[in-house]
């Protein structure tokens, strides 16, 4: 028979487990971003200093919207197969919607 007690160690422990797993990932990133700092400065100055053409928006546009997708699905909590008929009409909306404004800013 299992106690209520065991029950609350076990998801404190497998909180515990989630938790160092996002720490740790969130470190690696983190670290990725300033080993990639030289590269991404190079690539903005290359990519937004004369100006940004429709042709670099949409290429830009959709590796964000990809993020921000991934992202969402995650938040969601059904993952990318629960929220697909969402995920799909809404990917090509970001898309064109920051392609567009990227465009028109830069």
């Amino acid at each position: 028979m299992i106690l209520v007690g065991e029950i609350d160690n076990e998801d404190k422990n497998e909180s515990r487990k989630i938790a160092i797993a996002l720490i740790a990932l969130v470190i690696v990133l983190l670290g990725a971003v300033l080993l990639l700092m030289p590269m991404l400065a190079e690539i903005s100055a290359l990519y937004l200093a004369p100006g940004l053409g429709l042709k670099h928006a949409f290429v830009l546009s959709f590796f964000i919207s990809i993020i921000l997708m991934i992202v969402f699905a995650v938040a969601a909590g059904d993952g990318l197969i629960g929220e697909l008929q969402f995920v799909i009409p809404g990917f090509f909306l970001f898309l064109i919607i920051i392609a567009l404004l990227l465009a028109w800013i830069f």
